[in-house]
């Protein structure tokens, strides 16, 4: 398989869009970033009394809430993370399309941005900048948000609920794939990198898709997000694609059809449509409708 040739500069989970002399920064956290940042800062936090601001001030009441209690645990479903304190009282966030975490050192550095909420703990210090979303929230409303969403590859959903929904859908495949309330978890990257790898284009409606095409679906999306959960990023081709491990692939390398100019299975080129608003990436060779 020839590498892919990237349209967009994609760098970890940020992709670079180059626009004359103006550089476009476009953040793309999935499901299999929340299960790794919840893993991630369930190691960290978990058990330990946690010091909760918000620099910015957007979040200061609700910061007041759980400042200074002991986190005793941290979850996610989708792309859904939550924060859960001694006192029955749950950090919810939703990182959107721009929200990131960075890490700092004690004693606490000055915030860089607009920092929403600020932990720090015995070791250092979390900042969240560009949530859609961050608030405290009680246990019913989550068990309110997580009952809204499908099932979700990471965390043991089941192939056949989802089959059931799509199946009986009219909307294109590529639409369904993106609806939270169907399957938990998958963006832009995974509906255009999983459809590719099963080889069926992003406009069949779901209802015409047949029981292996969709078994192929999911079985190259559980792979792709067990995969990306592992290494922290989104990594789509396998080790017998690549001359290197995984871990060692530069951004250029780990796509096989997101974002890229020709398709490294057949040569031809890539083609892009809009579906469900967003941009997608297919091959209309090996992903032809007809």
């Amino acid at each position: 398989m020839r590498p892919c040739q990237a349209q967009w500069l994609v760098l970890g989970d940020r992709q670079f869009r180059f626009r004359g002399s103006k550089v476009e920064a476009v953040l793309m956290p999935e499901g299999h970033k929340t299960h790794y940042l919840a893993r991630q800062h369930a190691d960290l936090l978990i058990g330990k009394a946690i010091a909760v601001s918000s620099p910015q001030g957007r979040f200061a009441d609700d910061a007041k809430r759980v400042d200074g209690k002991t986190l005793v645990d941290v979850h996610a479903a989708g792309k859904h993370l939550f924060y859960d304190f001694e006192s029955e009282e749950t950090v919810h966030i939703h990182l959107g399309r721009y929200g990131t975490f960075r890490f700092g050192t004690l004693p606490p550095p000055p915030p860089r941005g607009q920092v929403r909420m600020r932990m720090v703990f015995d070791e250092g210090t979390i900042d969240l900048n560009g949530p859609s979303r961050c608030r405290v929230i009680g246990p019913e409303e989550v068990r309110t948000i997580i009952r809204g969403l499908g099932p979700d590859p990471l965390a043991g959903g089941k192939r056949q609920d989802v089959w059931a929904t799509i199946r009986e859908s009219g909307k294109p495949i590529a639409t369904l794939l993106l609806d939270q309330s169907i399957i938990a978890g998958v963006g832009n990257i995974f509906r255009a990198e999983a459809l590719f790898e099963a080889k069926v284009h992003p406009a069949v409606p779901g209802n015409q898709l047949d029981p292996r095409q969709f078994t192929r679906i999911w079985k190259a999306l559980l792979r792709m997000m067990k995969v990306g959960l592992k290494h922290g990023r989104i990594i789509s081709v396998t080790r017998s694609e690549v001359d290197r491990p995984l871990s060692k692939l530069n951004d250029r390398q780990r796509f096989r059809v997101y974002a890229c100019d020709h398709c490294g299975v057949c040569g031809s080129a890539i083609a892009t449509t809009s579906i469900a608003s967003r941009k997608i990436y297919f091959c209309p060779h090996c992903q032809s409708q007809g």
